[in-house]
């Protein structure tokens, strides 16, 4: 009688064999399922993780509809609180008998932006994912006095005189002004371009393009 004697070693060994094949197919799947971007590659990808393709068209003139959308961006608010004068004399009699004098606590705020609406197509250039887009220039578009929170600190008027029901108005003018020149000499259009580059940016980016410029 012959007895035999099975080591297991081949079931073993197939058993090892199955269950790396098994580790280097998922690894490949994964691997294939995070490049498959494009092309027929990534619809067999979305078929086979059930995920929808999300496309979006980036054609020149889409993509400055979709930046005019913004339209007018505020981007900056300046505001200030000051003391501002305004005065009339007299040109014969001194102010102690006809001089008129105001004293103002003024607050106000300048508004900067961009009008993406004056955006142009020549203005964007597109090459594959990226673009190129210059934003028309920054604006400032009002200048104002808040009047409730603007005050008459101080009025002096001569002995011989009353006050100037102009006078007042007139000062409010000149601190709007001035307000406007302040904002404008502490750079609020470089900042309007700034945050109005960042803003578009993100539209950009959010458009798909992996590569973005503004100027």
């Amino acid at each position: 009688m012959t007895t035999q004697y099975n080591s297991g070693r081949g079931s073993s060994g197939t058993f090892v064999a199955f269950l790396l094949a098994l580790i280097l197919g998922a690894v490949g799947m994964v691997f294939f399922l995070r490049h498959a971007n494009t092309g027929i590659l990534a619809r067999v990808a979305n078929v086979i993780t059930g995920r929808t393709t999300t496309t979006f068209d980036t054609s020149v003139p889409t993509v400055v509809q979709k930046i005019q959308r913004l339209s007018r961006i505020e981007t900056v608010v300046y505001s200030l609180d000051t003391v501002i004068e305004g005065s009339k004399s007299s040109a014969v009699l001194p102010d102690l008998l006809a001089g008129d004098r105001i004293l103002l606590i003024v607050h106000g705020q300048s508004i900067a932006g961009i009008d993406l609406s004056k955006l142009r197509s020549e203005d964007v250039r597109i090459n594959g994912k990226s673009i190129r887009v210059t934003l028309p220039a920054s604006e400032l578009f009002v200048t104002s006095i808040d009047n409730q929170r603007t005050r008459v600190y101080a009025r002096s008027t001569g002995l011989l005189t009353s006050p100037d029901q102009n006078l007042e108005s007139e000062t409010r003018a000149r601190a709007q002004a001035q307000l406007q020149k302040e904002a404008l000499s502490d750079g609020i259009l470089d900042a309007a371009r700034k945050n109005a580059r960042d803003t578009v940016a993100t539209l950009l980016h959010g458009l798909g393009f992996e590569h973005v410029e503004v100027m």
